[in-house]
C-alpha cells in the first residue's frame, strides 16, 4: 500500500480515541465521510483492538499484502 493510502486512512481516523476496536474504526471513518476505498481497507484488517495509529497502519499494510 502506498504512503498516500496510509495517510488517507489516518485522516479518516483523525480524532479517534485509542484503543479502538475494528468496528469503532469503521464507524468513525463512516461518520467522517471516508471514501469507499478507506472503508474497504478497514474491512480487511483483523477484528481486534488497536492501541494506536501505528498498529492500524501495520494491519492495513498486512491486509494489503493478503495476510489480514
Amino acid at each position: 500500500m502506498a504512503q498516500a493510502e496510509f495517510i488517507t486512512v489516518q485522516k479518516a481516523l483523525s480524532g479517534i480515541d485509542y484503543p479502538a476496536a475494528k468496528k469503532d474504526l469503521q464507524e468513525h471513518a463512516k461518520r467522517h465521510k471516508a471514501d469507499q476505498h478507506v472503508l474497504d481497507v478497514l474491512g480487511r484488517i483483523p477484528d481486534q483492538r488497536y492501541g494506536g495509529p501505528d498498529e492500524v497502519s501495520k494491519a492495513v499494510a498486512e491486509a494489503a499484502r493478503g495476510k489480514g
